[in-house]
């Protein structure tokens, strides 16, 4: 199945590269996005497949006006966003400098507002698209030393739900993804390889989304929620 063009943020690595990877196997054009062109050009080298990559700091409504507008000049639509673009700093609350909190709220939810703001002109246009917003399990059950990473996420949930409700008359829908932890950048710095070893791998957790994402003319599948296993 051709899913025609696919916009996936934070595409550098971690579950946005494997994203990226699946959907071009499919025989999609994927546009990989990113903060680092360095990032992005490795993981493009990595896909087998039609692909491009783009600059972007999706907490920039500028920039994400200006990569959005490209694409669509290039390509002619843009038929899935993937808002997958993630900051996570877990600190205890009084612990936390302002900037760390600056960062995780305009990484984590205006980039994904910023992002879907401009996609959803051309999508209703053409009157079909698809948004997967990658929200995490925090964005459903709160945690200690995760107390704004987790307002973050709970605010995609509730943007998520609201837009849902707004684009229900039209051809285009809305997903949420929550999963628990992967193996990703986020945590290798900080977690020890044991329990490490029981995260998830990013490559399964791309395979159960894209999975979700079929058959769509048959059901809507809103909420794709992946636990690890206990």
């Amino acid at each position: 199945m051709d899913y025609g063009t696919v916009v996936i943020t934070g595409a550098g690595s971690g579950l946005g590269a494997s994203l990226a990877k699946k959907f071009a196997l499919l025989g999609s054009h994927v546009c990989l996005l990113g903060r680092s062109k360095e990032k992005l050009i490795q993981s493009a080298s990595q896909i087998k497949g039609d692909t491009s990559f783009y600059e972007i700091d999706v907490r920039s409504k500028k920039s994400v006006r200006e990569v959005i507008g490209k694409i669509k000049r290039i390509h002619g639509s843009i038929d899935y966003l993937i808002n997958n673009a993630g900051v996570g700093i877990f600190k205890y609350l009084d612990e936390l400098e302002e900037d760390e909190i600056v960062q995780m709220l305009d990484t984590n939810l205006k980039g994904t507002i910023f992002c879907t703001q401009e996609v959803l002109p051309y999508m209703k246009e053409q009157n079909k698209g698809q948004i997967i917003n990658i929200v995490s399990g925090s964005g459903k059950v709160a945690k200690e030393t995760e107390s704004v990473y987790s307002a973050s996420k709970f605010g995609v949930r509730g943007f998520t739900d609201a837009i849902v409700l707004e684009l229900a008359n039209t051809n285009i829908k809305v997903h949420s993804a929550y999963m628990g932890n992967m193996r990703t950048d986020l945590w290798e710095k900080d977690m020890d390889e044991e329990r490490l070893a029981s995260f998830m791998d990013p490559d399964d957790v791309s395979d159960v989304i894209i999975g979700s994402l079929q058959n769509q003319h048959k059901m809507y599948v809103k909420d794709i929620t992946i636990l690890n296993h206990c």
